[in-house]
């Protein structure tokens, strides 16, 4: 069987670093808030190359998170894409804030020309989704953002060591959020999520609402010589010390996995560009880190029923827009049309198999019938 994603493989190969990072752990005596999670945080803070960062429980709470630092709540609104994945919203509405959905332009990323139209007085920030392993435009997103007064918070669930001009995602707005989900570009054995910032003031409030709104350094147990006592309303979030171990060893591997799944790319798109079906686009100044390689076809439902015939399995990413969903279709026009790109690429796009260890052998196989099949 052929997956559009599997760890299996590299679990084979990662197996003993993976073990006794474990083991190292379980020895240490500490598993939560240890010398293993601040050693990671160090690390993943200078890949991406901002001055601070937090590891958090999930992707979806590093958004939450960013937004309550940035005081973002009720009768707020917040600018993002419904062609994302639900965790977004989800945490705009965990916030107390209101989504405001805008399209997305060829690249199935916001674009910065609509923006304009949806700001206004209770529009408090923009969150672009580096969505498939890409940046947003976040020269003309923070340009805007800027003349408006809003915060940017970029979802980087997508896109670990991605780079815009140079820049890595995550260190391109006011603060930059992470996941560690895993079939993730980095990704654990379960959850996680991270936070980067250049702000202090921000950093230092992240860092106190992951925790139960506590100052960690306050703390009476062991040696940190305080109080029990909390400072501001937070959550409780944490990157335990087992994953943030796991991590650290999978971070040393990551710009080669990019690098393979760059390669992976490159054979799609020089057995599939004299076909009809629509391949991704690498947008200026982005080095694209393909999470996932998603095409475009009109006969999309019928292509994936095929191919499951030859055991070739494959997803999508996304089948339903955010703002189609119950819980969230209120926060659209009646009958809308100002999302035309959203709703006609969840028609068409559909994910191929990619992850650094998939064979070759698989590959071509998958682009062989697949040739067929189109």
């Amino acid at each position: 069987m052929i997956k559009v994603w599997d760890y299996k493989d590299e679990y084979k190969i990662l197996r003993k670093k993976v073990l006794k990072s474990v083991d190292d752990v379980f020895k240490s005596g500490t598993l939560v808030f240890g010398p293993a999670l601040d050693r990671f945080e160090k690390k993943f803070t200078n890949y991406i190359g901002t001055k601070f960062g937090l590891g958090v429980g999930n992707g979806t709470d590093a958004l939450y998170i960013a937004l309550k630092a940035c005081g973002i709540g009720y009768g707020d609104e917040v600018i993002t894409t419904s062609n994302t994945a639900v965790p977004t919203v989800t945490a705009i509405v965990n916030a107390g804030a209101k989504p405001c959905f805008v399209d997305v332009n060829e690249f199935y990323l916001l674009e910065p020309k609509l923006l304009k139209s949806k700001i206004n007085k209770k529009t408090k920030a923009i969150i672009p989704v580096h969505l498939y392993g890409q940046s947003c435009d976040m020269k003309k997103i923070n340009k805007i953002a800027k003349k408006n007064n809003l915060f940017v918070i970029e979802d980087c669930a997508q896109s670990h060591g991605a780079t815009y001009y140079n820049k890595r995602t995550g260190s391109l707005g006011d603060i930059g959020c992470f996941s560690f989900y895993p079939t993730k570009i980095l990704g654990g054995y379960g959850d996680g999520g991270f936070i980067t910032t250049n702000n202090n003031k921000l950093f230092d409030k992240m860092m106190r609402i992951r925790f139960l709104g506590m100052e960690r350094k306050k703390m009476s147990s062991g040696h940190w010589n305080g109080k029990y006592y909390a400072v501001e309303h937070g959550t409780n979030s944490r990157l335990d010390e087992v994953h943030a171990a796991i991590l650290y060893e999978k971070l040393k591997l990551l710009d080669s996995w990019i690098a393979k799944r760059r390669k992976i790319a490159k054979l799609y798109f020089d057995s599939f560009k004299n076909t009809n079906l629509e391949l991704p686009i690498e947008a200026k100044g982005n080095k694209h880190s393909y999470y996932v390689y998603v095409v475009a076809h009109e006969n999309r439902d019928e292509i994936i029923k095929e191919l499951t015939k030859h055991n070739i399995h494959l997803n999508i990413s996304y089948p339903w827009p955010i703002h189609i969903m119950e819980p969230y279709k209120d926060n659209v026009c009646k009958n809308c049309y100002c999302l035309e790109n959203t709703n006609r690429y969840s028609k068409r796009i559909f994910s191929l198999p990619m992850y650094p260890y998939l064979k070759v052998s698989e590959q071509k196989k998958v682009i062989r019938i697949l040739k067929k099949i189109i």
